[in-house]
């Protein structure tokens, strides 16, 4: 497989997400760090209702000891193209990022939804929710006891939901944009909020700020969470992206770290 490495065979070995992949993975290759701006530690894991999950694991230099970050990525689009210039930041701060193409997505932003590709098409946005599970769940099994959840526009308002029934797993929440529009259907965002105990951060660029989003805002208020304004930011978490926002991402980017940092 080159150098690809099935991370579920690294960290807990006999995981059956290894699956046939362990005889095809390259014998003892080392786990590469994302400084190194590879992604070549690819992940295969179980969502809750048993479908596979491809995703992309980057290390931390302090192992298990630091925070793990689950990044889920916005409506037709993917892990490693959403968060290309994202993640290495975060890795950077001295995080793991367990980097998800969920199973409602495709190739937006230049990668290919891998997920999508083994199942041959895209979901509705509502099932997506079991592959979220299922990193969470990945995450516990393999031995990480400080996690974030980490979602943008759809996968935003499924965080909440993540937030709200697996809090006891979770340190925080960090929801970039998150979705309560029609075509949420049964997974509208603000329906998640008031069952939420745990650090949460809503964040939404100022061009989203019409009633619905100051709505929005303040049932995070009320509920006692976090709500930035980001006022030169795009859509989701590219507002942090500065190839795609209007201006000067740092002020995002330093709430977002603050945010880590404090929980």
């Amino acid at each position: 497989m080159n150098k690809t490495l099935i991370l579920s065979c690294v960290l807990a070995m006999g995981v059956s997400a290894c699956g046939t992949q362990v005889s095809q993975a390259k014998e003892n290759a080392p786990a590469k760090h994302a400084t190194e701006m590879e992604q070549t530690t690819q992940t295969i894991f179980k969502a809750s209702d048993g479908e596979s999950v491809y995703s992309d694991f980057y290390a931390s230099a302090q192992g298990k000891e630091a925070p793990l970050i689950l990044l889920f990525h916005q409506a037709g689009a993917n892990g490693r193209g959403e968060y290309a210039n994202i993640t290495p930041k975060l890795v950077a701060q001295g995080y793991n990022v367990l980097q998800v193409d969920q199973r409602s997505g495709g190739g937006s932003f230049g990668s290919q939804n891998r997920t999508v590709k083994a199942r041959g098409k895209s979901t509705i946005y509502c099932p997506a929710y079991a592959d979220m599970e299922g990193a969470l769940h990945y995450a516990t099994e393999n031995g990480y006891t400080k996690i974030f959840a980490w979602g943008s526009s759809y996968s935003a308002a499924l965080s909440l939901k993540l937030a709200g029934e697996h809090g006891d797993s979770l340190a925080g929440a960090l929801a970039f944009s998150p979705a309560s529009g029609k075509g949420m259907g049964a997974c509208a965002a603000n329906q998640f909020i008031s069952a939420i105990k745990i650090p949460t951060l809503g964040l939404r660029p100022s061009s989203e700020m019409r009633p619905p989003g100051q709505a929005q805002r303040e049932l995070f208020i009320q509920q006692g969470l976090e709500y930035f304004v980001s006022e030169d930011g795009v859509h989701g978490s590219s507002m942090l992206d500065p190839s795609r926002a209007k201006g000067d991402v740092k002020p995002t980017w330093d709430k977002v770290l603050a945010f880590l940092s404090a929980h």
